[in-house]
């Protein structure tokens, strides 16, 4: 009879000890679509999730820039904007989940990695610093407009291919939430009087 050979870690189905730096093989590449009993084809399907990643990108990005300036925010208003900042970029992970949620539903693969998503931003990077305040509210409603663009136009691609459920999530979800985001910081860029007019 052999004896088992010596290790540090005995491994045993029965235990408890994880199996640590496993390596796997890809099971389906990015820009893929799996069958899926939706009814919709295939053709629709990647094309919608194709759309839907690259507002997913931005999405993400601008997700980061709204807590980037909730902890940077200055000034007179810092109290006002640092809440509303916070309050914008939890709606924006809202956002965030339903949107990757729905290319998976489709049979697609939603876009995970932050240097994956750096890579299929449209959104311009911000310097690393501290910028003023106007120009961080800038920002954010440059890196809007672009989702709503985007958006706006995957719609009604969406829709004249029969993807309804996608059609729903970009207009009822993404435009809807970012118009109002928008109005709320552009809101804040008015320069009117405090005390008199």
């Amino acid at each position: 009879m052999s004896k088992p050979k010596s290790s540090s870690v005995e491994h045993r189905s029965d235990g408890s000890q994880p199996w640590l730096h496993q390596k796997g093989r890809v099971i389906q590449e990015f820009g893929t679509v799996k069958q899926f009993p939706v009814a919709l084809s295939m053709d629709t399907r990647l094309y919608s999730c194709q759309r839907l990643n690259k507002v997913l990108a931005d999405t993400r990005i601008l997700h980061d820039l709204y807590k980037k300036y909730h902890w940077l925010m200055r000034g007179a208003t810092f109290y006002q904007l640092h809440l509303l900042l916070d309050k914008h970029a939890g709606e924006q992970l809202e956002l965030i989940d339903t949107v990757a949620e729905r290319v998976q539903t489709l049979g697609g693969v939603a876009i995970g990695d932050p240097r994956h998503v750096a890579e299929n931003t449209t959104v311009p990077r911000p310097p690393d610093g501290v910028e003023e305040v106007p120009a961080m509210l800038s920002r954010l409603l440059e890196a809007h407009e672009l989702i709503l663009t985007e958006c706006h136009d995957a719609a009604a691609r969406t829709q004249e291919m029969g993807d309804d459920g996608t059609n729903d999530i970009l207009v009822s979800d993404v435009v809807r939430t970012n118009e109002l985001q928008a109005w709320f910081v552009a809101e804040h860029l008015v320069d009117t009087p405090l005390v008199h007019a």
